[in-house]
């Protein structure tokens, strides 16, 4: 069911994928959207019940004036706030995995678990991608085309508007979001302090592997990591393992 808040004046909107399970609240990348997390949910019901932000810039989510750090973090938090649930585990891909951890580590008390799915604790974003983006098209088959191979990842965020299709997202707000990902996170990613699993695409090229185990080494005994056959959109290349890796994760903290 998708919902809305307002904070700050800035209207965002999520999906509640429904059902009585514990709440985990899910954190999409760039040209993204809450909907890609449908499958996700599908596979964790009903012991979890996924709650997934159109994250600011994206989706049915109003267009920010600044895509800073501390933006994202706030959203969550006020997201959190409105859904009125306690402590929560938080899951996040690319972007969504780096605001995931700053907001668990600033607000230690309000997480119990951590998923981070292919983002470093250093990050050198490269926007390359979205400035060839075509920019329009004038179907959903031809916007496809155009996009070849990235088209499946991009397609939860295709829309038509009146002069053809085009995307949830704004092409140079998504720059300016790249520029603010880029950087030096370590501290935030070693103030986590709930058990995390960090998982990576083993054919990625946004997580090297000597990064993602100099991550777990950093935090020896709280993090462990997971390196599935995909590349940098584990969920999406393989998405059966991606959900058992979680669900395994989710249920030896139940039972720890």
């Amino acid at each position: 069911m998708r919902e809305f808040f307002t904070v700050d004046q800035q209207r965002l909107s999520f999906l509640d994928f429904g059902g009585s399970g514990l709440p985990m609240l899910a954190f999409h990348g760039h040209y993204n959207e809450a909907s890609v997390f449908a499958p996700l949910a599908q596979a964790l019901a009903p012991r979890w019940r996924v709650i997934a932000l159109d994250q600011r810039g994206h989706g049915e989510s109003d267009r920010a004036q600044s895509y800073h750090r501390a933006d994202y973090v706030a959203d969550i938090a006020a997201f959190h706030r409105h859904l009125g649930l306690g402590p929560v585990a938080v899951l996040g891909h690319s972007l969504g995995g780096v605001n995931a951890y700053q907001y668990t580590a600033r607000h230690a008390g309000q997480v119990t678990a951590l998923i981070v799915e292919d983002i470093g604790a250093v990050v050198n974003a490269d926007w390359s991608l979205t400035t060839r983006l075509p920019r329009n098209a004038q179907s959903r088959q031809a916007l496809a085309s155009a996009l070849g191979s990235t088209a499946p990842y991009l397609e939860c965020s295709f829309r038509q508007f009146d002069d053809g299709w085009g995307y949830s997202f704004d092409i140079d707000h998504t720059v300016l979001s790249h520029k603010a990902l880029t950087g030096d996170h370590w501290s935030d990613w070693e103030s986590v302090i709930c058990p995390t699993l960090l998982i990576r695409g083993t054919g990625s090229v946004v997580l090297a592997q000597d990064h993602a185990r100099e991550m777990i080494a950093r935090r020896a005994g709280q993090a462990q990591l997971a390196e599935l056959p995909a590349g940098h959109v584990v969920h999406r290349d393989a998405p059966d393992q991606f959900a058992a890796t979680v669900r395994t994760f989710l249920s030896q903290l139940s039972t720890a």
